[in-house]
Parts: C-alpha cells; sequence; structure tokens
C-alpha cells in the first residue's frame, strides 16, 4: 500500500485492508466473514421477500429479487409447474447455516490460526502466503480462484441439464442440454443482449468451465514465463494494483449485467422480473419502467427495474475505486491535491 514517504505509516479502524494487506491469515479470515455476511444476506432477504409475497400480483412488480432468481432457475414449483414457492424457505435457512459456518471459519482463521499463512505447520496452507510482487506466488494463488469459479459453471450447467430451468418461451421448467457451438459463442460476444436460446446461455457456460478450470491448472502448474518485465507488471504488481484490477473487474461486470438485464428476457423472464426497461440518460444512465404499475407494486417498481440500477450503481462506483487505486498503485500521491504547495497552489486549503 502506498505510505507516501512514511516508514511507519498508522491507518484509521475504518482503513482494514491496511489490517489485512501483509497478513495472508487475516485476509482469508476477511474473505470468509464477507461470504458468510453475503450468505446470511441471502437468506434472511429471500425469507423476508418470501413472507411478503402476493400470488395476486406479479412476482416482478413485488421487487422480489431472491425469489425471482430462484424462480429462473426453476426452483419453488409444485408438481404441476405452477410457482408456490416450495423448498424456497429450506434453500434461505440453508444459507442462514452456511453463514454461521463461514462466520466461524473467519473467527477461526481471525482469532485462533495464524496470522500469516507461512508460519502455519502445514506446508499446504504455507503455499498460500502473499507476496504481492511475486508474480508466481499471484499466479498460484489466481489459479485456485479460477478453478473454483469453473467447478461453479459446471454445477450451474448440470443443474439445467439434471433439474431443469424456467424457460419463458414456453411457461415452464425445462431441461436445458448446453449447445457447445464454439462459432455461436465467439459470436454471442456481439450480441449477448439479445440471446434467446436457453442451450446457447447454457454452451457459453460450459466453456466457460473448460476454459477457467483448464487456466487455472495453467496458472497453478506454472511460473512465470521468461524475465519479469515492465510489461508483465514489473515495479507495478502490487496489493493495491491488484485490489484495483479486481474492483475493475467486478465494476464491468456489474454494468454488463445492467445492460442485460434491462432488455433480456430469455434470462430474465418477465413473470419473475417485470417489463424490459426503458434507458434514460441525464448525468448518469438509469433505466425506467415502461408499464404503469397500477396493480399495487412494492415501491412502485419492477424487480428489473431494482435489479438493473442497483447493478449499475455499484459497478460505476467499483469502476472509480479501480481508478482511485490503479493510480495509486502507479505512484501517484493523492495528498499533493490537499497541499498548499502542490499543483493546487496556495488556493486549495485543508
Amino acid at each position: 500500500m502506498q505510505t507516501y514517504g512514511n516508514p511507519n505509516p498508522t491507518y484509521g479502524w475504518w482503513a482494514a485492508n491496511s489490517y489485512v494487506t501483509n497478513r495472508s491469515g487475516r485476509f482469508i479470515a476477511a474473505h470468509a466473514g464477507h461470504t458468510g455476511l453475503i450468505a446470511f444476506a441471502a437468506g434472511a432477504a429471500t425469507l423476508s421477500e418470501l413472507a411478503a409475497y402476493d400470488p395476486s400480483i406479479p412476482m416482478g412488480h413485488q421487487s422480489s429479487i431472491f425469489i425471482a432468481h430462484l424462480a429462473s432457475i426453476g426452483i419453488g414449483f409444485d408438481d404441476a409447474g405452477v410457482w408456490t414457492g416450495a423448498g424456497v424457505a429450506t434453500i434461505a435457512i440453508l444459507h442462514l447455516v452456511f453463514s454461521m459456518v463461514y462466520g466461524a471459519g473467519g473467527l477461526l482463521h481471525g482469532v485462533y490460526f495464524e496470522e500469516k499463512t507461512e508460519d502455519e505447520e502445514i506446508l499446504q496452507a504455507q503455499k498460500f502466503k502473499l507476496e504481492w510482487d511475486n508474480p508466481d506466488n499471484q499466479t498460484f494463488i489466481l489459479g485456485h480462484h479460477l478453478i473454483f469459479m469453473g467447478v461453479a459453471c459446471i454445477w450451474f450447467v448440470e443443474w439445467a441439464r439434471v433439474h431443469g430451468i424456467y424457460d419463458p418461451a414456453i411457461g415452464a421448467i425445462r431441461q436445458v442440454n448446453y449447445n457447445l457451438d464454439l462459432t455461436q459463442i465467439w459470436n454471442h460476444q456481439f450480441d449477448f443482449l439479445a440471446i434467446d436460446s436457453l442451450e446457447d446461455v447454457m454452451g457459453g457456460h460450459a466453456f466457460l468451465a473448460f476454459f477457467e478450470i483448464g487456466g487455472g491448472a495453467f496458472h497453478i502448474a506454472t511460473k512465470q514465463i521468461g524475465e519479469y518485465t515492465e510489461f508483465k507488471g514489473s515495479n507495478l504488481l502490487s496489493a493495491e494494483a491488484i485490489l484495483s484490477w479486481s474492483l475493475a473487474g467486478i465494476g464491468w461486470m456489474a454494468i454488463v449485467a445492467a445492460f442485460w438485464a434491462s432488455t433480456n428476457t430469455t434470462v430474465y423472464p418477465v413473470e419473475w422480473y417485470g417489463e424490459p426497461l426503458a434507458l434514460n440518460f441525464t448525468i448518469a444512465p438509469f433505466w425506467l419502467d415502461t408499464v404503469d404499475l397500477t396493480d399495487g407494486a412494492f415501491f412502485g417498481h419492477t424487480t428489473r427495474m431494482a435489479i438493473v440500477n442497483i447493478h449499475y450503481g455499484l459497478g460505476f462506483f467499483a469502476i472509480q475505486g479501480h481508478l482511485w487505486h490503479a493510480l495509486r498503485a502507479m505512484g501517484f500521491d493523492f495528498t499533493r491535491l490537499l497541499d498548499r504547495n502542490g499543483p493546487f497552489g496556495a488556493e486549495r486549503t485543508l
């Protein structure tokens, strides 16, 4: 992290990254704790939405974000294919239970285990030490992340193939076999907003699974190829730089998801998310409903409008965080902006 020339910097309690930057064990604790918070929020919000659900009003008009996602992957239907919420409470409670498990893991790594994994007695744990400027260390950790993401894609593809997901074209749950057509997958890079085939959606996920697991194995098994040059990140690879890249990835994914969910009705069926939105622009883009919600819609907007605008807003600020941390990683000193002798001269005061 940038210290602005101070050999012994101190940070406020709110600068939590400073505590875990060079403590890999505490870094894992933060990861586990965050996962527990996410699982708890998902479980609690699902139960809240299920309790407030009114079958006389379309789900897409009730801002039911969590149960809409469950409905779109075929969860909550009875044997006749009618959505009843069956099994939704079970999934929510499981998330609450998992949140406690993750929370316990976070506490163990934060209180009981070593601050740094390199100090652990287990050899395998020692490999997950943090050496921010060491590309071999970073590529090893990256590889494991890629494999987990690939496995998640496989789970999704297999769920659609074995259990089935909701197909708005027929208004029912059906099993979907992936279409692993590389030409189609390549072409959908440029028209993914208009994808109307669940087979193509699953094919894209199957390709991602293969690509991510293969890439993960490559990153785990190999070391830096050739000399570690500035082109490959020398003198730039740092905790702050990696944080900036992570924020960039999250931000762009959220923005892409916002544009996709705003109009795509195959992956985001009208039945569960509401009608497609209209794009507006003032200071920044935002989306508005295209229907008059006279049926007593909760919060006065559709589920789709809530998802899209929240994703875009969070993505926008994640990109700002990326720019902030990327500039700091490159050596830009933001304290100069508040310095009387800085680029703004005497007119700039604290």
